[in-house]
């Protein structure tokens, strides 16, 4: 009898199509697992050094970006800006244009830390399901389950605009926290919400969270849950203070401080060491510094942040504060933010450090607000997150499944798992009406790639 003979396995010719068929599949798919598994571990970690062609992309095409963000600061659309880009693991792009401070002329650098504002609420949002991986909470849990103020709330019918006051309906059921991440619970935005709801939270000396003094989280929160919710749970997708509430969750459900939970659980673990709810005093110098847009178009250096009528410093991010705004509150570098995002491309795993599971990343990047109306749009919204569906695709250059979000303060970021890539574009303007420039750098980064 004829024998056929591989590297493995010695087996009679006439048994090839029963025995050799199969041990060459298992062999391959073994290959295969192999080097899919190594290739992942490689890729836990970013590789701030490899060049763009590793990963995919024209170093040539790229510096379109470079032509682009200089033009921006010299026609002053900005005065400076940071940007990376990431894919398959590599740094292919990450460079800082322009100035810290315009002025003083001081180089804007990559390291420079920045208000993220509504960044935050990402982390705010990932720090949740890290309790309820540990089964500390469920995703429809209601919120007065944890903190009581959030049981039976009414939900506001008529506002008088005249003088404010306002009537009111039971709620139908109590706020979950899947509503809180979904935004669709119907608590609204203080200072930058409705006018119904500036006007109502306004009254109970409740902010945005940004550069909160003399307060803390849980005395605001159960001030929130006494007040009159925009609409019915679950009805319609609004902005609020969800975040800012879940942040308290964290802090009752875990007994940390929300400043404590992500520096053990979140910062520290990924390697993340510039990003803070008060910056410390030694990297002072690296906070950004903050610019707003004049009727003129010329930028100057914000006097002080004006949010419904209250002035916030600049130097926030610098005063120490009680209040741990999970919606707001954060500052970081476009790089600690790239180590974060690369973490939830990774399925929940950077530096061999796993913050979440791969599935409870999946969860938090798929639609989870169904049919509701998300921005007028057809796109959608996850656990924290935008998402891009399939009937957006085609529209923008990200493919279906992007996630993304971005800051008060000019800071945006994308997420694309079809192309492995994580990129970010940070400025730092209170306002401005050049918002144009984000979708023209997405724009720039797709069209660099070569492959």
């Amino acid at each position: 009898m004829a024998l056929v003979q591989d590297n493995y396995y010695t087996v009679p010719a006439n048994q090839n199509n029963k025995i050799m068929k199969p041990l060459l599949r298992f062999t391959l798919l073994a290959f295969l697992q192999i080097t899919f598994f190594v290739s992942g571990l490689h890729a836990q970690k970013i590789e701030w050094t490899a060049t763009p062609a590793a990963a995919g992309f024209s170093a040539e095409r790229l510096k379109v970006i470079d032509t682009r963000l200089n033009e921006w600061v010299d026609k002053g659309w900005m005065q400076g800006a940071t940007a990376l880009v990431i894919r398959n693991g590599k740094v292919v792009y990450h460079k800082a244009v322009g100035y810290n401070d315009l002025e003083a002329k001081v180089p804007m650098k990559k390291d420079d830390i920045f208000r993220i504002a509504s960044q935050s609420k990402a982390i705010t949002s990932v720090a949740i399901m890290i309790l309820f991986e540990e089964g500390k909470l469920l995703l429809d849990d209601p919120v007065s389950k944890y903190i009581p103020a959030f049981r039976k709330q009414q939900v506001l019918a008529t506002f008088n605009d005249a003088d404010t006051t306002y009537t009111t309906v039971p709620a139908k059921s109590d706020i979950t926290i899947r509503q809180l991440l979904t935004h669709t619970s119907g608590l609204g935005y203080a200072q930058i919400g409705s006018k119904e709801a500036n006007a109502i939270y306004a009254k109970s000396n409740l902010t945005a969270g940004i550069g909160v003094v003399g307060d803390d989280l849980l005395s605001a929160m159960n001030r929130l849950g006494k007040l009159p919710l925009m609409h019915q749970p679950g009805e319609r997708w609004t902005y609020g203070l969800n975040t800012d509430l879940l942040g308290c969750l964290v802090e009752v459900i875990s007994g940390k401080t929300l400043d404590q939970f992500f520096r053990e659980r979140i910062f520290e673990p990924l390697g993340m060491q510039d990003t803070y709810f008060t910056i410390p005093a030694n990297k002072a110098n690296r906070l950004v510094k903050l610019y707003r847009e004049l009727p003129t178009g010329k930028l100057e250096k914000s006097p002080g942040n004006m949010l419904n009528g209250r002035t916030i410093t600049p130097e926030y991010p610098l005063q120490g504060s009680t209040y741990y705004s999970g919606g707001a509150g954060l500052s970081s570098t476009i790089g600690d933010y790239g180590i974060f995002l690369q973490m939830l491309l990774n399925g929940g795993i950077y530096n061999g450090k796993r913050i979440l599971s791969r599935r409870t990343v999946d969860m938090m990047t798929t639609n989870q607000i169904g049919e509701v109306s998300y921005g007028g749009g057809q796109d959608k919204f996850g656990l924290g997150f935008s998402v891009i569906m399939e009937k957006s695709e085609g529209r923008t250059p990200a493919n279906v499944g992007t996630f993304a979000w971005g800051g008060a303060f000019a800071t945006s970021y994308w997420v694309d798992p079809t192309e492995k890539m994580v990129y970010l574009f940070y400025r730092q303007l209170q306002n401005t009406s050049k918002g144009e420039s984000v979708e023209k750098f997405r724009a720039m980064v797709y069209q660099a790639l070569n492959d």
